[in-house]
């Protein structure tokens, strides 16, 4: 699974696959006939109210980290639609902040990368247990009286 992050004002490239921009407003003097931007997924962006708290001060980092995650926890079907894509193609997050290292975009993909190595929705990640196969594994060889 190949979930890159780039920010919108750098050059697209097609290695970036699908390109989506993870930001709630579209970013200032960029055009959209010029941006590439494959898909908008405005949902998957942070409140406009935990935007301006984090104002991308990294002071700010540890706490807007934690309120995002809160914030993606809701929204898991737009979620699974990324990782749909990102099992078929490489997948670009695309963002505006001028830091690269605390950002939206940083977080999102530790979170997608998190849940795709939880495996699909209400699907082990591990290898099947075939415990149950083993009748002196549950207790099932004794008789009980």
């Amino acid at each position: 699974m190949d979930i890159r992050l780039k920010r919108i004002h750098d050059p697209a490239d097609p290695e970036d696959g699908m390109r989506m921009l993870v930001d709630r407003l579209w970013p200032r003097g960029v055009r959209k006939a010029d941006a590439g931007v494959d898909v908008w997924m405005r949902e998957l962006a942070p409140s406009s109210e935990l935007r301006r708290w984090f104002g991308h001060a990294p002071v700010r980092w540890r706490g807007f980290r934690q309120s995002y995650r809160s914030e993606l926890a809701a929204v898991p079907e737009a979620l699974d639609r990324v990782l749909t894509l990102a099992r078929q193609q490489p997948v670009t997050l695309l963002f505006a902040a001028r830091d690269r290292d605390h950002n939206q975009a940083v977080v999102l993909r530790e979170v997608l990368l998190e849940r795709a190595a939880d495996g699909p929705r209400g699907q082990p990640a591990s290898p099947t247990c075939y415990a149950g196969d083993f009748a002196a594994y549950n207790g099932l060889d004794r008789e009980d009286p």
